[in-house]
């Protein structure tokens, strides 16, 4: 269908839509005519990335004087391919209803991991190792020295693709990784170096979060895209933690006794250079000298932490431009730090602190330290070294010399005696932890005319303007219109002896709310068919809780009604766990996943239709509140933005528990239950901020339960939900044809329904 959005004609590629699509369209519409920043929250399975994607691509094919591009920022590699599978339908649709090719492009970019086509670097198969291989084979002094010497490796790919593909645009289509690469094996050129080339041109480009928020790769990658441009962070719900992690480095001794053999072998390498091309080192010299920059070359995979423009303004100091001065300088600092790991206690220490300690011990300035990344990147292509993957460590030790002498404000070093995971083991380590979400990405928001932030679990919505430091021209939380209450959220107190359930410390050892837990799952198990996924708060509540179901047998209850399976901190357990569950599921036996909040399962698992008709939210989620990280931003966000911690606190355990639970809802035909098992739920200042969509099915009869009467209710809504449901009881309702939407009465309801969300 055509849709009429505020006088913009929007092509949509199904024959119906829902009510709170439109609604959205036209709050994202606003946010683009206005050219600002918005903050949207859609309900889960309500279609959001075909929404964003039919307006946006209709306004860049309206208003290509006011858009010039979409660049689509998801986090995992299946939402990327998902995104593209919808740009492609959409795409089909315009040319069926024009008549006409549509000169567009879309494409997903990925890491090398996920694109390079040769054979032999492939082999490596970690990430890491295959950007080193890359960089042996395609860095311009390899290929310079290559075309003196035959016996000297190249990629053919990449040879290929830099001899042709750079003078032929890549034709109009929707490329995901595979398209790439089968691209790739056709032309003979490199699928990586070729969207590398492409995203510039491309209308739409679909990539990681961190190809913008990592400054380490958005220099690289990023940097030329156009301010004309609308950004969409979709799944954006933790956002300020993915801003804090890609400004926050740690290093441990382990990292500093590698950094220094690092040291050595650079020593090696530019003495050996002094004495059979001096003039090599000579010029990089001058060229210093000069104030003048190597540019970051495309096949570089040293990149340099995000500076300011007035220190990119400033030549390089000349205490570390000669490159003896600079390893020399280099090994100080792995001194320094390495004696400042000899701790027997936590010490934390602002970067003014240790800046100070650096001038007075090691006699080491702080504006040389801020040119220590880029210094090094420079001296890395000057001595023409190819292994970069060795250099590792001194590339780390490197960043955290930039970050920490860049950034007086917003970061904090913290030292610990201990690693979490080994608390007995003594194993310092050393963390430069970023406490200020905003400075990673406010670079984007100054770029770029339109940032989109949109999530289905972003409540409460006005603490993301604070926390990330902007002004949003729109701020909208949408409801879920449904023509059959197929959403069931529940808040379970209690269980049948009325002691309180909670995950509350002191109650963790309670033998009764770990009884009463079990019994909760029990119960459940045995009245709901097929799939049931449980959440707990941490892997070591977790583990413990299991153990004592275990000795109760009500592991062996569970297990004759349904399967057990549980997500563990290994990767590759979790992924045949979940495999097995799923297969559980399609065989009519039924599963129950036992998983954690924050883990792999919460965040990019969708368990629709018989794959999860409930879901368990055993506790609260708050984070480690003993943590020497979290009080210090804590404290930041309470000094610089006057957030108080426990509404922090409770902000980040509600979206964790949101988004766990709507993992069971993934479109008005499916249904599923909600369990929110723990006293705290009750109270207003938990429920309240809980997503709009979720709260307004909550009743009273649905608070305040009793394992029992939470049996009760459930029993005949399973019965409701499963008599048949077809289109047909939809439309009207949660599902309009275009002749429904454009009557005038659908319209002002719609148009109503957004303001009263505004």
């Amino acid at each position: 269908m055509i849709l009429n959005v505020d006088g913009l004609p929007v092509y949509f590629p199904y024959e119906f839509i829902y009510p709170e699509q439109y609604s959205y369209m036209l709050d994202l519409k606003r946010a683009l005519d206005a050219k600002g920043h918005c903050l949207l929250e859609m309900p889960s399975g309500t279609g959001k990335t075909i929404t964003l994607l039919s307006l946006i691509v209709s306004y860049l094919k309206a208003f290509p004087q006011n858009l010039s591009k979409l660049i689509y920022c998801s986090r995992t590699i299946p939402e990327i391919e998902k995104v593209i599978e919808e740009l492609r339908k959409l795409k089909a649709y315009i040319e069926k209803e024009t008549g006409e090719v549509f000169n567009f492009t879309g494409l997903a970019l990925a890491s090398r991991k996920h694109l390079c086509i040769n054979a032999e670097v492939n082999k490596a198969r970690e990430g890491k190792l295959i950007d080193s291989g890359c960089h042996a084979l395609t860095a311009s002094y390899v290929r310079s020295r290559a075309q003196r010497d035959d016996t000297i490796p190249q990629c053919d790919f990449f040879e290929k693709f830099d001899l042709h593909g750079k003078e032929f645009p890549l034709p109009s289509g929707c490329y995901n990784l595979d398209d790439l690469r089968e691209y790739g094996h056709q032309k003979g050129w490199c699928p990586y170096f070729l969207a590398r080339h492409a995203v510039v041109n491309a209308n739409v480009v679909v990539y990681s979060y961190h190809y913008l928020l990592d400054p380490k790769i958005s220099e690289i990658v990023s940097k030329e895209m156009k301010r004309e441009s609308c950004v969409v962070f979709d799944e954006a719900h933790n956002i300020d933690n993915i801003c804090v992690d890609s400004m926050s480095i740690h290093i441990n001794r382990k990292v500093l006794d590698k950094a220094k053999n690092c040291i050595s072998t650079l020593h090696d390498h530019v003495q050996r250079i002094k004495e059979s091309d001096s003039n090599r080192l000579q010029e990089e010299y001058n060229r210093l000298l000069a104030g003048l920059r190597q540019a970051s070359r495309q096949e570089d995979v040293v990149a340099n932490p995000i500076l300011p423009h007035d220190v990119l303004e400033e030549n390089i100091p000349g205490t570390i431009r000669t490159a003896d001065f600079f390893v020399s300088f280099m090994r100080r600092l792995v001194d320094f730090l390495k004696h400042r790991l000899t701790v027997t206690h936590a010490v934390q220490e602002s970067p003014a602190g240790i800046l100070r300690d650096l001038k007075n011990r090691a006699f080491i300035e702080r504006k040389p330290l801020r040119f220590c990344s880029e210094r090094l990147a420079s001296i890395i292509r000057s001595l023409e070294l190819t292994d970069v993957s060795d250099l590792a460590p001194l590339i780390a030790v490197a960043h955290f010399a930039t970050l920490v002498s860049t950034y007086l404000q917003g970061f904090l070093v913290i030292i610990e005696p201990f690693e979490e995971k080994a608390p007995n083991i003594p194993n310092p380590i050393m963390y430069l932890r970023c406490l200020d979400s905003s400075i990673a990405i406010k670079p984007v928001f100054t770029k770029f005319q339109t940032v989109v932030i949109t999530s289905g679990t972003l409540s409460p919505l006005d603490m993301y303007p604070k926390i990330l430091d902007f002004h949003p021209v729109i701020q909208n939380s949408f409801t879920m219109t449904l023509a059959r209450s197929c959403i069931l959220p529940m808040i379970v107190t209690k269980g049948n002896d009325q002691v309180a359930m909670s995950s509350k410390f002191e109650s963790r050892d309670d033998p009764a709310v770990v009884r009463n837990y079990g019994k909760l799952l029990v119960e459940m198990a045995t009245i709901i068919p097929d799939g049931m996924v449980c959440f707990f708060t941490s892997y070591l509540y977790l583990e413990n809780v299991v153990a004592t179901w275990y000795d109760h047998g009500i592991i062996n209850d569970l297990q004759r009604h349904k399967l057990v399976f549980i997500e563990t901190q290994d990767d590759a357990e979790t992924s045949l766990a979940l495999l097995n569950y799923m297969k559980a599921c399609d065989k009519g036996r039924g599963g129950i996943l036992l998983a954690v909040a924050r883990g792999k399962v919460s965040e990019g698992i969708d368990f629709d239709h018989h794959y999860g008709r409930c879901v368990i939210m055993m506790g609260i989620p708050f984070m480690y509140t003993q943590s020497r990280i979290l009080k210090a931003r804590l404290e930041y966000l309470r000094s610089q933005f006057n957030i108080r911690e426990n509404d922090f606190l409770t902000f980040d355990a509600m979206r964790h528990a949101a988004q766990c639970v709507g993992r069971v809802m993934r479109g008005k035909t499916d249904y599923g239950i909600m369990l929110f098992a723990d006293k705290r739920f009750f109270r207003a200042d938990k429920r309240n901020k809980l997503p709009r969509w979720i709260q307004e099915y909550i009743t009273d009869h649905a608070c305040d339960l009793s394992t029992e009467e939470a049996v009760q209710i459930i029993r005949p809504w399973l019965r409701q939900m499963a008599q048949p449901f077809t289109r047909d009881d939809q439309l009207g309702v949660s599902l309009l044809t275009l002749e429904q939407l454009n009557s005038v009465e659908n319209v002002e309801k719609v148009q109503k329904r957004a303001q009263q969300t505004m």
